[in-house]
């Protein structure tokens, strides 16, 4: 073995480390962990590498930020603040961007990682709901994710508040209220958070803690966990020639994995380095301190925050007053009902969805979208809502650009909220059919090559060839749904049990939606195996309801062309119709 080549460099290292800890097993066995390959597996390593960036700039804030509160007078460069009273937290936001040196440059990628940090995950997320990749054996990994983007939530929340400029604090006061308004743990909470009645004076300090050193740690125990889980695990990988759920098809760690993850730490980092030089965020200078009695318009969050902004916006009035006590519902629904139902959905559905399909198998292969399509119209129907949400958290500037009545434009949010999802959901699983039908036409046809042919009778054909292998393994890797069935000869067939159809309606509910969340709701054509093109016997696909009888000499032609009724012909030498010209 030649000592340059990969395996002898692994074996000197694996030699190395096991002279001083006995792990060369171990080392060499992970090393050459094979891995499934897709662009799409990149995603989840974003957020991964955002989280990096955002902990190394967040060291350096950390030596020159005070998270104060007393009043004292800026004296710093910025000269429009001059002798202006403010807190020690904000003066020291303004020394970091005009003071500091690389100051500025820090606070701006600190701010698009945490950016990115967030939206990459919830892409990530979307990624694993509609590949399916949630499923048994990885709930509990589907499950750390779901409690990472909820700790992200909030630690974007407490690390925007730190700064005390005029738009943290405005958001930092709706955050307190809607502290407040929660029934019986309300005003303990708001005391923990604050310390006392709003604004007073420990506020920054304790989010400061909170930012730093509890929710970072946990993230990072959360982070490590999710981590190794996607080792054990490894990535579901995408249906193809020679794939299933009992191998792995793909790359070793080391060196194709190690050098790729590597290259995209380095993309990820220019990326953020080149946004903020160049992207201008939170001008906090702008903004001037907060004051309770001042407002500013054209006030919105991040963006992963501006759903619940919406949601305040489009609540109307509404307050319960019950035995001596207030339920402002206009302020804990918004505040809580969305953020509840997102978090609350994707929880529960890998559990509801192996509830309705009675589906216990484990499942390394991925899922496309469109083959699940009332998973895929549900996914889609919460990005819609979620959507809708963010666009009315900024009903003001809408108005003013476009000289509107915020009235209407708020009325119309109302109704958007509740008709928007069901019209994407609509629009999605309508979309999914088609792609499938487009799926199962390819199979029973072959694919639009756009070369025409005219027969001796003058009609005009298009060619059509056979899709690639694999193209066509991929499109034959898809499964039905399952549908929970009946045991024979106990019950009726359809998944309810007849002894318990009248005494158990939550089964009789679970059947039906069994049926009507599962099944191939549009097969294939399962007359051939994936890689025969021999076209002999009578052709039909069940989506196109063509034939292909290529070597019965029908059109004169000893069946080198043959045409279905909708004029699409496969050409090939002999009795081979379906082999390319």
């Amino acid at each position: 073995m030649s000592k340059g080549s990969t395996s002898g460099r692994l074996a000197s290292v694996s030699g190395f480390t096991d002279d001083r800890l006995g792990a060369a097993g171990f080392l060499k066995r992970n090393m050459r962990k094979i891995f499934p390959d897709h662009w799409t597996f990149l995603l989840g390593e974003i957020p991964l590498y955002s989280f990096v960036i955002l902990l190394l700039t967040g060291t350096f804030l950390t030596f020159f930020f005070k998270p104060g509160m007393e009043e004292i007078a800026y004296n710093g460069s910025y000269a429009p603040l001059k002798g202006v009273m403010m807190s020690e937290a904000y003066a020291s936001s303004l020394d970091l961007s005009f003071d500091v040196r690389g100051g500025l440059l820090m606070r701006q990628m600190h701010h698009w990682a945490a950016l990115m940090f967030i939206g990459g995950m919830m892409v990530h997320m979307l990624r694993v709901f509609f590949n399916g990749a949630y499923r048994k054996p990885r709930e509990l990994n589907w499950l750390i994710g779901v409690a990472l983007l909820a700790l992200a939530l909030f630690e974007g929340l407490t690390g925007y508040s730190l700064l005390d400029d005029l738009l943290s604090g405005a958001g930092l006061r709706i955050t307190a209220g809607v502290a407040q308004s929660l029934p019986v743990v309300g005003t303990w909470l708001t005391f923990f958070l604050i310390g006392g009645e709003y604004p007073g004076d420990e506020v920054i300090g304790r989010f400061y803690s909170i930012h730093i050193l509890l929710l970072p740690g946990i993230l990072l125990a959360l982070i490590t966990a999710h981590l190794i889980l996607t080792w054990v695990l490894k990535h579901t990988q995408m249906p193809g020639k020679g794939r299933t759920n009992d191998n792995v098809v793909g790359a070793p760690t080391y060196p194709s994995f190690m050098a790729k993850s590597g290259a995209y730490f380095m993309f990820t980092f220019g990326i953020v380095a080149l946004l903020g030089t160049f992207a201008q965020i939170n001008p906090v200078w702008l903004y001037g301190p907060y004051k309770p009695s001042d407002i500013s318009a054209a006030s919105q969050p991040d963006f992963y925050l501006a759903f619940l902004d919406g949601s305040l916006r489009l609540m109307p009035s509404w307050e319960i007053n019950f035995l001596g006590f207030t339920l402002p519902m206009s302020v804990i629904v918004p505040a809580l009902a969305p953020l509840g139902l997102i978090l609350l959905g994707l929880v529960l559905y890998p559990f509801a969805e192996q509830w309705i399909t009675g589906d216990r198998r484990e499942h390394n292969l991925s899922d496309r979208p469109r083959n699940n399509p009332h998973r895929t119209a549900i996914g889609v129907s919460a990005v819609a809502f979620y959507g809708i949400l963010w666009l009315m958290a900024a009903t003001d500037v809408i108005a003013a650009f476009f000289r509107l009545s915020i009235n209407q434009i708020i009325h119309i949010g109302r109704g958007m909220v509740f008709l928007g999802p069901a019209l994407a959901y609509f629009v999605a699983y309508r979309i999914c059919l088609g792609l499938q039908r487009r799926d199962a036409d390819a199979l029973g046809h072959g694919v639009e090559t756009g070369v025409i042919k005219r027969r001796p009778t003058g009609e005009y054909i298009e060619v059509h060839v056979p899709p690639m292998e694999s193209i066509e393994a991929q499109v034959r890797g898809k499964e039905p749904v399952p549908i929970i069935a009946g045991t024979a000869g106990d019950g009726d067939g359809d998944g309810v049990p007849e002894h318990d159809g009248k005494h158990h309606p939550i089964r009789r509910l679970r059947a039906m939606m069994s049926r009507a969340y599962g099944g191939d709701k549009v097969p294939l054509d399962g007359d051939r195996e994936p890689g025969d093109h021999n076209g002999h016997g009578d052709h039909r696909g069940r989506a196109g309801g063509g034939e292909h009888n290529g070597h019965d000499g029908r059109d004169g032609r000893d069946g080198r062309e043959g045409a279905d009724s909708a004029g699409r012909a496969a050409v090939g030498p002999g009795t081979d119709e379906n082999r390319p010209p």
